[in-house]
């Protein structure tokens, strides 16, 4: 009897030693697997906080881009990464107009085995388009079509990183008559995304044999207000080294989405310039109604403009610009 209390005695201790050594582990157990899962954890809820914003972001910069696309913008064509061919008809009515319609075109045109870095750009008036702002202008009969002042032929590097910044820099050859001079420029820009708004700055520096060396800065602010409208406010300064002079252009436009073959453009502008002193050369309201005439590629704009010009004493000065638009890209 007493052995086997004994023997019971020691089975207790070993089984209240066993039960200790449980109850201090299993704590520790807990509070590794507590550790574990909240380190797992962390980045899910970052992950789950991040996914909905890049998701906004993905579709605010599709947006954008599709507008810029639509109409043809020179935001577009100097940071897409596709081969493009764009021709414009152009004629102006009214102040600043006369009675011929104006070719210009463009093309890009991706060479083969350099991942999409170096392309062949072909231009007509290279040096009349150093600022970024679009250019509004359109068509009617095709008769008395005023040929280009100049063409150029460049080769550009290029390298991005999708919606977020873009190099490129070009070097090439200006033609104009019998003539040829060299030319270079390079152009960077960087996006930032801020909730609901975008801020997108682009740095250019050039020189043309024609007006020599300057720059230009463009700011534009961004914000998605609906699926069919788009916010954008662009400040613009140009500086030209030969006639030491900034030229300055104040954008505030809304894009209006009307369907997938039309949209709209409203727009007022404030342009001046910085010598013999600041001041405003015009003002500027405008619309831009932009159709899609055929599939993907074939558009017609007609933009009604009221002009208050400095040589006019910024009395009211009508202008109708029209103009038809040949697109070609990858996507056809």
């Amino acid at each position: 009897m007493l052995s086997s209390d004994r023997k019971s005695i020691r089975l207790l201790r070993h089984s209240s030693s066993l039960l200790a050594g449980i109850a201090l582990l299993f704590p520790l157990q807990l509070l590794g697997a507590d550790q574990s899962d909240e380190q797992l954890s962390q980045p899910d809820r970052i992950e789950t906080i991040d996914a909905p914003r890049d998701y906004l972001s993905g579709k605010f910069v599709g947006f954008v881009s599709g507008i810029d696309r639509f109409f043809g913008d020179e935001r577009n064509y100097q940071e897409s990464n596709k081969s493009v061919l764009q021709l414009d008809l152009t004629r102006v009515t009214g102040y600043g107009g006369d009675r011929k319609i104006v070719l210009s075109g463009r093309a890009r045109v991706n060479l083969p085995s350099t991942e999409k870095r170096l392309h062949l750009m072909v231009e007509t008036n290279p040096d009349k388009n150093i600022s970024g702002e679009p250019t509004q202008a359109q068509t009617t009969p095709l008769r008395d079509v005023a040929a280009p002042e100049s063409y150029s032929a460049a080769l550009r590097y290029e390298k991005s990183e999708e919606s977020r910044w873009h190099f490129s820099t070009d070097a090439g050859v200006q033609f104009r008559g019998v003539t040829s001079n060299l030319f270079a420029r390079a152009r960077g820009s960087y996006s930032i995304q801020l909730d609901q708004w975008r801020l997108k700055a682009a740095e250019t520096v050039f020189w043309f044999h024609t007006i020599g060396a300057g720059e230009s800065t463009q700011l534009d602010v961004e914000r998605f207000l609906s699926e069919p409208l788009l916010f954008r406010a662009t400040s613009n300064a140009t500086w030209l080294h030969d006639k030491q002079n900034f030229d300055l252009r104040q954008d505030l436009s809304v894009y209006h989405t009307l369907n997938d073959r039309s949209a709209l453009l409203y727009q007022t502008s404030a342009i001046g310039v910085s010598e013999p002193h600041f001041q405003a050369t015009d003002y500027v309201i405008l619309m831009v109604y932009r159709y899609r005439l055929h599939r993907d590629w074939i558009f017609f704009e007609l933009s009604p403009q009221q002009h208050f010009p400095r040589e006019k004493n910024y009395h009211p000065s009508p202008m109708l610009v029209m103009r038809l638009e040949m697109l070609f890209d990858e996507s056809k």
